[in-house]
């Protein structure tokens, strides 16, 4: 069953139909409030004895059982006898309510308000005035005399202020100022301490055109805080009203005023229009979400969490296509082969793949395809390395939405699926031709179609593969196409692939004290970024590459900070340090790196390790699969390192192997 409980007001349980459950008397209603409070965790027996009864009688344990089990009765009525419960089980020492977050509207309200401060003014105005309609009365209105629900009451209490607060500044940035007087009016009767709701009332009253009612307001607040709380208005009121009587500018930027403002009125007129149907909210919602995906920072593990939770919901509603069009709405190119969230990646390739499962006959093929790039696009860096590429589910789901983007002659939708195809082109080294191929047909189809993310993310393909293939003026002028798309349309992220690429060249054509100075600002701008796929060991590893070309020491940096590359570094700073036996015995075991733009430098530095271990089997093993690499640039890959030309490095390598019948110091 899918149960809801509710406790923002008098305790009480509904089944899916929104049918009130018969939960019997306040005992039985204390117990499950109880367990609200605990929140998922488990609360003793003798913890749930001492807080239903001052002076508990004999037989407290036996009658708190019956409770529990008239309550599993009310909450699972089909629940077959001798069945182990599902919502309210009995675990070690006590009981638990094992119910999600939207199963119990103070949680649910929780998140709600937690979650508006990422939303736009428009969606925090609709999510918030949906979450203070759960309200019912005080929450655990009929349990609020125990000590134990006190607190929680008063916590809940503490945040449906907060959202009537974050309401009316969302309805004031909207423009909306007229539409929040009365709400807040009203509030401040019965909370007279929120000075900030006061602010709130004053500016509200200013935009609306009611000066002399702000200033009014300004007065009745001292006088209420002086009788109540014998206090003063705090500085910010004062402030506020030294504003409003000399009609500071600032206060309102006027109809049109601000783009903030024409920015915010454009989405209240698009929340207004929006059909309240849940599938076009689902689309609406994961376009918004691939919007923000580029915004940088925390938009884009926002995006990333809001995209999961709609695709979940398209999910819930069963119906595929809708479940497709969700999906497939978020067409975030992706220049990178290493995921921010490895296990938010493989929910999505297995929603993509249930979906595509579950698409009826005669579904349409761009649905399909989609899904497909999907797959393709979310199992980056998966490539398997004990095998062919091509046996790989991703592998060739890349290629079949390719095939079915060409057939349909779709231009955007194959701009997309080449964006897959390029995320799966690493079934050996030595293939940044056949990338910049791909970054040259996306840079078509994207200026073609009208396609600006698309155009910057040929771009980036097309100056990670020429820094590979030892062409750096072609390089350096994608990356100068790409800075000035993204800051013609503010495509923040962009700017972290191309401050890495130019420390990269300047560690190939520098001093080593420049190269670490511009490795030290490429690693700033990762800060903040919201890309730990890519910053994720990145910037030790680049700091190794500086020791290798300059001849300096190899960098102290503790294990955690060389992130997923540590196993592939390990062996050669344990040769560095003269422990040849202990690097060989770690080479013998290493296994190939991932197949993805790491993974030439991954093999120079196993290349550089067996070099100083004298362990041949383990140089032989980088020879071979670096050997099809032999016409590029070491780490260029990425367009984030130079460990100089993989050929130089062959050659010392092959010599190597050419005299291993050498005596070796064990």
């Amino acid at each position: 069953m899918r149960v809801t409980v509710g406790v923002l007001g008098p305790v009480a349980a509904w089944d899916a139909d929104g049918r009130p459950l018969g939960l019997k008397g306040p005992r039985h209603r204390a117990v499950l409030a109880r367990l609200v409070v605990a929140r998922r965790r488990v609360v003793p027996v003798p913890r749930l004895v001492a807080d239903l009864w001052d002076e508990p009688p004999k037989d407290a344990v036996s009658a708190l059982r019956t409770f529990v089990a008239a309550l599993r009765r009310a909450l699972e009525p089909d629940r077959p006898p001798r069945a182990r419960p599902r919502l309210l089980v009995t675990e070690g020492p006590g009981y638990a309510l094992r119910l999600a977050d939207e199963r119990v509207d103070a949680w649910r309200f929780e998140r709600a308000v937690t979650d508006v401060a990422e939303l736009p003014p428009a969606a925090a105005v609709a999510r918030l005035t949906e979450a203070l309609g759960w309200w019912r009365g005080p929450a655990y209105a009929d349990v609020a005399g125990a000590d134990w629900a006190r607190t929680a009451a008063g916590r809940l209490a503490e945040l449906r202020c907060q959202a009537v607060e974050r309401r009316a500044e969302a309805q004031i940035a909207l423009g909306a100022a007229a539409e929040a007087v009365p709400d807040l009016d009203a509030y401040l009767s019965e909370h007279p301490w929120r000075e900030d709701a006061w602010q709130l009332l004053v500016l509200a009253l200013y935009r609306s055109g009611r000066q002399a009612d702000a200033l009014a307001v300004v007065r009745r607040a001292r006088h209420t805080l002086a009788e109540r709380l014998g206090v003063d208005p705090g500085p910010r009121l004062r402030r506020l009203e030294a504003d409003v009587l000399r009609q500071a500018e600032h206060l309102d930027p006027g109809p049109g005023g601000s783009a903030a403002q024409i920015w915010a009125q454009a989405t209240a007129a698009y929340e207004r229009a929006l059909p309240p149907s849940a599938h076009t909210r689902l689309e609406s919602t994961a376009g918004l979400m691939r919007d923000l995906a580029v915004t940088g920072g925390g938009g884009l593990a926002a995006a990333g969490r809001h995209r999961v939770a709609a695709v979940a919901a398209a999910e819930q509603l069963g119906d595929p296509l809708l479940t497709a069009r969700v999906i497939g709405i978020y067409d975030v190119p992706a220049n990178w082969t290493r995921a921010d969230d490895p296990e938010q990646a493989r929910w999505l390739v297995a929603a993509a793949e249930r979906t595509l499962a579950a698409l009826p006959a005669g579904a349409p093929e761009r649905a399909r395809a989609r899904l497909l790039g999907t797959v393709a696009l979310e199992s980056r860096g998966t490539l398997p390395v004990d095998r062919p590429a091509t046996a790989d589910r991703a592998y060739r789901a890349a290629a079949e939405a390719e095939r079915i983007a060409r057939r349909l002659a779709d231009g955007p939708l194959l701009a997309f699926a080449l964006n897959g195809v390029w995320m799966q082109t690493f079934e050996r080294t030595g293939l940044a031709g056949r990338r910049d191929a791909i970054g040259a047909e996306v840079l078509d189809l994207a200026r073609r179609h009208e396609l600006v993310r698309y155009e910057v993310l040929g771009h980036l393909i097309r100056l990670q593969a020429r820094a590979a293939l030892a062409d750096p003026a072609g390089a350096d002028r994608h990356a100068t196409a790409a800075d000035r798309l993204a800051e013609r349309h503010g495509l923040a992220l962009v700017g972290v692939f191309t401050t890495w690429y130019r420390a990269s060249r300047v560690a190939a054509t520098g001093s080593a004290s420049a190269a670490e100075a511009a490795y030290r600002r490429a690693a700033e701008a990762l800060v903040g970024a919201g890309m730990p796929g890519l910053a994720a060991g990145l910037p030790a590893v680049a700091a190794l590459s500086l020791a290798l070309r300059h001849g300096g020491p190899l960098p102290e940096v503790p294990a955690a900070e060389w992130g997923p590359y540590e196993v592939w570094v390990r062996p050669l700073l344990t040769a560095w340090r003269g422990e040849r036996a202990a690097a060989r015995a770690a080479l013998r075991a290493l296994p190939a790196p991932p197949r993805d733009l790491m993974s030439e430098a991954l093999w120079c530095l196993v290349g550089r390790a067996a070099l100083l271990a004298g362990e041949h089997a383990a140089l032989a093993r980088a020879v071979e699969a670096l050997r099809p690499a032999a016409g590029e640039v070491a780490g260029a890959q990425g367009g984030l390192l130079d460990l100089g030309p993989v050929a130089e490095h062959l050659a010392a390598w092959t010599a190597e192997l050419a005299g291993n019948d050498r005596p070796r110091d064990d």
